[in-house]
């Protein structure tokens, strides 16, 4: 029977070596066998099995209703009705976000007071869960999905509403003209450090991956604006980095 190592399995599906390895982890693929060195090794039902998982994980479907569809025989219609829910509740947020944003700036065009929660109130975090799985890694960004799907709909609003104050109170810390190396900043630091390590299913960012995404926040467009702009996240990054070289390794 012929087999193929994990590294060319990897190379073929464009999969990191990382994340067939999470799969196995998760019960979701088992390599064919595992050499006495510990190398994996995949056969054409591995090979088959991952096909389908690909083309599942294109629906975008979770990958714990792709192992139900795999390991339970459950219908593929009944999967494709469980995405079509996921994907109208998707829409419903996203008119939700829409709204608030049109109100937001409708008040701003009409010189009314509007609070910081107003500003962040169109902010997608899924965003940042996307980042996370291009920049760090499939297992970071799984494990975060992970962790959503498992809360009810009011530890999800909390979860949100804990981003959203989290990231406006650095916004705030700027804005007010805090510091970034006094205590009191670092401290809202030290939350956003916890917020991160929660967001990432509980994978601590170490020193170099936290320095990497107070970068991020700065280059790039979509995160500087959460925090008012590059020159607020220029703030924050040197935040950021300081509170990292001295409690990170």
């Amino acid at each position: 029977m012929q087999e193929w190592a994990i590294r060319d399995v990897a190379r073929a599906s464009g999969l990191t070596s990382r994340t067939l390895r999470y799969y196995e982890q998760i019960g979701l693929l088992h390599p064919s066998r595992v050499a006495s060195n510990g190398y994996r090794f995949y056969g054409e039902t591995e090979l088959s099995r991952l096909y389908r998982i690909l083309s599942l994980r294109a629906l975008e479907l979770p990958l714990t209703t792709i192992r139900i569809v795999l390991d339970d025989d459950e219908p593929l219609e009944e999967a494709l009705r469980v995405h079509l829910s996921l994907l109208q509740e998707r829409r419903d947020h996203m008119m939700q976000q829409i709204d608030a944003v049109r109100q937001t700036l409708q008040a701003i065009r009409k010189g009314q007071v509007v609070t910081i929660s107003d500003i962040f109130a169109g902010i997608d975090q899924s965003a940042y869960e996307n980042e996370v799985k291009r920049r760090w890694g499939d297992e970071a960004w799984e494990k975060g999905i992970t962790r959503r799907e498992d809360m009810s709909k009011i530890q999800r609003d909390a979860d949100d509403a804990r981003s959203l104050d989290v990231n406006a109170a650095l916004r705030t810390a700027v804005e007010t003209g805090i510091d970034p190396d006094s205590d009191s900043f670092q401290a809202l630091v030290a939350d956003h450090y916890a917020w991160v390590t929660d967001y990432w299913g509980g994978k601590k960012p170490d020193r170099d991956a936290y320095i990497g995404l107070s970068e991020m926040y700065v280059v790039d467009g979509r995160f500087a604006a959460t925090y008012g702009g590059r020159t607020n996240a220029t703030i924050i990054r040197a935040a950021m980095r300081t509170w990292a070289e001295a409690n990170l390794a």
